[in-house]
């Protein structure tokens, strides 16, 4: 534990030291923007939200920046990494601190009074064995994984994405499971397990895993949420590490919103419209079939921190696998975190994914090693991809204070 207090008090100082330096060369860290930068955090004018300390890596490319005269983009880099974001936990450490650890970043964000966004990604099989491969050896070493998140959380607030693409991305969906399901099985009660856990905690919020609007239909992620428990949370989240654009989400959002209450009370949600449908069909039958109060349907959040362009459209037939959620090129920062989003079922805009770090050794189909869109070998899932975050913060819509 010593150690790890040590490389945060490191990292601390090298965000200190590297934000001083912006500050002193370019003048960007003046009155207003203390009171821009203090804006964002308190979630525009919303509930508080929490800024975690950034990736190590972030901090040496600040400094690299500053170095090399390129104080704009020293400055952009510098107010990413302390907008508001969330806290991976993936269970990719020594398994016995997850308490400890949880404990002390609720702990930080109550004294700031802040609320954390947690995103647990540690259930067995998650992605697919694919880029982001991990998590749990099996159901019981998840549930004891869980046991420990939630006595780290104690009764303090935290916001809780639940194992991104745990349900959008099933056993089933990737050939891993058997002509009985029982992978697929298991993944749903090991999800409703942490629901049950977590949900008990007085202070914490769970949203549930739905997806995005470019991937499932309505008809057929709505039966999932149900599955796993979603009538014990507040909802689902949208768009974690994605790109689809906020208005498309919105909508999706409230369809998905709909038929789950549709589903709730006996209806096939064969019958609910989906994203593609016609707006003004779909709209009359939410008017017909779903209750007009919003306290009545299960809320949903959404990941907005790299789709500020929306998604990318690779090149007809350049590449045999387009990859087009991985690492795709000239993409942009989104809306700004925040819980006042005009819309009654939308409880927030987040930054789930942590923006300037890698989605993986994006090959495209190709043998590699290099990432045909770029020309270049993408950093491992998680690690800092530095000409990334500069495009993130260069393309920023909308765009980052100068």
């Amino acid at each position: 534990m010593r150690r790890r207090r040590r490389g945060t008090v490191i990292a601390a100082a090298a965000a200190a030291a590297a934000l001083a330096l912006v500050a002193g060369a370019a003048g960007t860290a003046g009155a207003a923007d203390r009171a821009a930068e203090g804006a964002e955090k308190r979630g525009r004018g919303g509930e508080r939200l929490y800024v975690p300390p950034a990736n190590p890596d972030a901090y040496t490319q600040i400094g690299e920046l500053v170095e090399a005269g390129e104080y704009r983009d020293a400055a952009g880099i510098a107010r990413m990494v302390t907008t508001p974001q969330a806290v991976w936990l993936n269970g990719n450490g020594d398994d016995s601190r997850i308490r400890q650890e949880v404990a002390r970043i609720v702990r930080d964000a109550a004294r700031k009074g802040a609320l954390p966004v947690l995103a647990l990604y540690n259930v067995p099989g998650r992605d697919c064995s694919q880029y982001s491969a991990g998590g749990a050896a099996n159901t019981a070493e998840y549930k004891a994984w869980i046991d420990e998140v939630a006595r780290g959380l104690g009764g303090r607030r935290a916001l809780i994405v639940l194992e991104p693409d745990s349900l959008a991305l099933l056993p089933s969906d990737c050939g891993q499971d058997d002509d009985e399901g029982t992978l697929t099985a298991a993944r749903y009660a090991e999800i409703r397990y942490a629901v049950e856990t977590l949900s008990a905690r007085p202070g914490a919020t769970v949203y549930l895993d739905a997806g995005h609007s470019g991937w499932h239909g309505v008809g057929s992620i709505a039966p999932r949420l149900v599955e796993a428990g979603i009538e014990r949370t507040a909802g689902f989240y949208l768009n974690a590490s994605n790109y689809r654009a906020d208005e498309e989400l919105a909508w999706y959002g409230k369809l998905v919103s709909g038929c789950v209450e549709y589903v709730q009370g006996g209806g096939d949600a064969a019958s609910c419209p989906d994203q593609w449908s016609d707006r003004n069909d779909a709209q009359a039958w939410l008017d017909e079939n779903v209750t007009a109060d919003p306290s009545d349907q299960p809320h949903f959040v959404t990941d907005t921190s790299r789709n500020g362009k929306g998604p990318w459209t690779a090149p007809a037939g350049l590449y045999p696998d387009p990859q087009e959620w991985c690492n795709p090129p000239d993409r942009g920062l989104g809306a700004r975190p925040t819980t006042r989003t005009g819309d009654p079922l939308h409880d927030a805009r987040l930054w789930i994914k942590i923006p300037g770090e890698s989605d993986g050794l994006c090959l495209r189909g190709t043998e590699g090693p290099q990432d045909p869109a770029r020309g270049m070998v993408d950093p491992a899932a998680g690690q800092w991809f530095p000409e990334q975050a500069l495009e993130l913060v260069r393309n920023a819509e909308p765009p980052l204070r100068p």
